[in-house]
């Protein structure tokens, strides 16, 4: 990252690794159903005392007795202020460190949700609504980020490395190491007449459980992962966005992750991909629907919005620095990137961007992400803003940058499919994360080296099925609107792999797999002569009945088998569908007992560098004694505990009933994409 004359340098921005990202929240705005109302389809509302209009089927039926749930008051999904929290239970630590926190991910399947919504009832004002809540919260104002009209596109940011420890940090920036030229800042400002820049911060204290927005209750800007790929969420100092030195030490928490000589308060915020990419998707699809119904003025301008957010989407195409994509083995060896050369085209972990809180002394700095993972590619997303009109992007190249995108992310996944048909990690232009000279014989894809579990190795960033089902259901979506024969030649080995793998009991339980083990690479990326990755291999170590990914499955079989014919795929996305309604409902939605052994974590320690001594809001300390729970004694108030607190004293892993946002609403998703293609 930049760090310009006369203020301090910024912190080094990481992506947000998800320590077992089927964690992700869900949403974008809510809108409660007022109790005189009864839900129904063909677009009307039935008031108290009249008989709602008959469901399409079954499961549309039952799409819309899960929204209720959803979206009744009582059962806690939503703050007063109507954004989504990660989940209704508070004690939760994955990828939120708290069960009030919510992501860019929860408001962007809110969209979703209410998309499908006005799909079923024919009332688009939900779905509107959402996106404004989203834009309201979680894309941060002109005041959030007031400095970047200072912003150099030709000296993006200040180099600073990646280290593999969180006890290697503060990075230290390094301006020696040339980076290249951001090719979209000007483009964008041309199309939108503004710095500023449109896309989803990722990670909000709902509540402001921490208190780092101050006094009182509103939602607050937070980051917590900082420190390299072997920092998990049990490891991680929360803190905040803006940082003024309120909190922390003498430089807020700027000087636990960068190190410079002196620090200026500033402004910083980090994009997750995958879920402005959800976003776009949910916003093609509810102008599909809208537009079948008539309707389509009715979310123009929404959709708009959308296109916008995906034109900004496009720093994520690009190396971290903006450094030439390919063959780069050390900092000062990879060539600096002009025009489009940075780009490698993939959906990448993250991008951020940062800069001054003082006007008057101005600076910003903007960076894009090195690391690609299989599970955040979105080629709906992409088809969606390279070839449908009504999400073109503004600028003068947008379309033809996700036109590119659609074809490198379908070779990427064809690229990283193993032997037996699951899709491996992802790749980086920057071996760990600091431009690196990689292992020898390391493959590649366009330069960029193969690494079986990018950007998170506590717990390895592959290995859990959801991202499998997350991302091969928006292959699955792509295929069903355009029968692409690459799409299908992925998904037909792919889900020939899942199939074998799933298990069905006669009593329409249900279990399919849950970590994956990886062993081999692909071979290196030849595009006129793809190879048969015949020593890429995973294997199932272990089986679960999650009902989130369950719904993110079965709406992947929903869409490849309502194009393909695909007679099993059917069948088991109605079994799955049919086994989470028959067993696992409850007053709140779906939803399973999980064992938390991991929560034995919570007496990990936090490192904290030898001197540095500051607190958190609530008088926490911060020091070299740190450890998760002591920099969150907030959790010993929480009702749930004891349970916690008995297992830390050597009692039985604790059993807890989860409803998370995100999972509620795969679900609901799949049940309306069955009602609406299978039934």
């Amino acid at each position: 990252m930049r760090a310009f004359p006369g203020s301090a340098a910024e912190p080094e921005e990481t992506s947000p690794p998800l320590s077992r990202r089927r964690l992700l929240a869900i949403g974008a705005a809510a809108v409660a159903v007022p109790a005189t109302t009864a839900l129904t389809p063909a677009g009307r509302t039935a008031h108290a005392g009249e008989a709602p209009a008959a469901a399409a089927n079954e499961y549309e039926q039952r799409f819309l007795d899960l929204y209720a749930k959803i979206t009744d008051p009582a059962n806690g999904y939503f703050s007063p202020e109507g954004i989504p929290y990660h989940s209704v239970e508070t004690l939760i630590v994955e990828a939120p460190d708290h069960g009030h926190e919510t992501t860019s991910e929860a408001y962007s399947y809110l969209i979703w949700l209410q998309a499908m919504y006005g799909k079923v009832t024919g009332d688009w004002s939900r779905f509107n609504a959402a996106w404004e809540t989203m834009e309201k919260f979680m894309i941060p104002t002109r005041a959030d980020q007031p400095t970047n009209s200072f912003y150099n596109p030709s000296k993006p940011a200040t180099y600073a490395p990646e280290w593999d420890q969180p006890s290697q940090y503060p990075a230290r920036l390094d301006p020696s190491v040339s980076t290249g030229t951001d090719p979209l800042a000007a483009e964008l400002r041309s199309a939108y007449g503004t710095d500023d820049v449109y896309g989803m911060h990722w990670l909000q204290d709902v509540d402001n459980t921490y208190g780092l927005g101050g006094s009182g209750s509103a939602p607050t800007y937070i980051n917590t992962f900082q420190r390299g790929a072997q920092e998990s969420v049990w490891e991680t100092v929360t803190q905040p966005c803006r940082d003024a030195f309120t909190y922390g030490g003498r430089n807020g928490y700027l000087d636990l992750f960068t190190g410079d000589s002196s620090y200026a308060k500033q402004w910083k915020f980090t994009n997750a991909p995958d879920a402005d990419a959800r976003a776009v998707q949910a916003a093609y699809w509810a102008h599909k629907w809208a537009s079948a119904q008539g309707r389509a003025s009715q979310v123009a301008a929404t959709v708009a919005k959308a296109a916008k957010m995906g034109d900004y989407l496009r720093y994520a195409l690009f190396d971290k620095y903006f450094k030439k994509v390919g063959d780069c083995t050390s900092p000062s060896g990879c060539a600096p990137g002009s025009g489009k050369s940075s780009s490698h085209y993939l959906l990448s972990w993250y991008y951020a961007w940062g800069g001054a809180l003082d006007t008057s002394a101005g600076w910003a700095w903007r960076i894009g992400c090195s690391h690609s993972h299989g599970g955040y590619q979105n080629p709906l997303a992409a088809y969606a803003l390279s070839s449908y009109s009504a999400l073109a992007p503004k600028s003068a190249t947008g379309r033809a940058d996700w036109r590119q995108s659609l074809t490198r992310q379908l070779e990427f996944y064809r690229w990283l499919q193993s032997a037996e048909g699951a899709i491996a990690g992802g790749a980086t232009n920057s071996w760990q994360g600091r431009y690196a000279q990689p292992p020898a014989g390391t493959p590649t894809f366009y330069g960029m080296y193969y690494d079986e579990k990018p950007v998170y190795h506590d717990p390895p960033s592959n290995q859990w099925f959801g991202f499998q089902a997350w991302s091969m259901e928006r292959v699955a979506e792509y295929y069903h609107q355009t029968g692409a024969a690459d799409a299908k030649a992925v998904l037909d080995k792919w889900v020939a792999w899942a199939l074998a793998e799933t298990r069905v009991a006669a009593d329409g339980t249900y279990t399919f797999p849950s970590t994956l083990r990886w062993s081999g690479a692909p071979d290196t990326w030849n595009p006129a002569r793809p190879g048969a990755n015949s020593g890429l291999h995973v294997s199932v170590v272990d089986r679960t009945n999650d009902v989130g990914v369950a719904g993110a499955y079965a709406r992947t079989l929903v869409y490849y088998a309502a194009k393909s014919g695909h007679a099993a795929a059917k069948r088991t996305a109605k079994a799955l569908l049919d086994g989470m309604w028959t067993h696992h409902q409850d007053a709140r939605g779906i939803a399973v007992p999980e064992k938390r052994a991991d929560f034995s974590r919570f007496k990990d320690a936090v490192y904290v560098p030898n001197g540095w001594s500051g607190t958190m809001p609530n008088g926490d300390p911060i020091n070299g004694s740190s450890t998760f729970l002591s920099i969150r004694s907030f959790y010993k108030q929480d009702p749930d505990w004891p349970k916690v607190e008995a297992y830390l004293a050597g009692g039985a892993v604790p059993t807890f009933t989860y409803h998370r946002f995100w999972a509620q609403a795969d679900i609901a998703l799949a049940l309306g994409a069955y009602a609406e293609l299978l039934v």
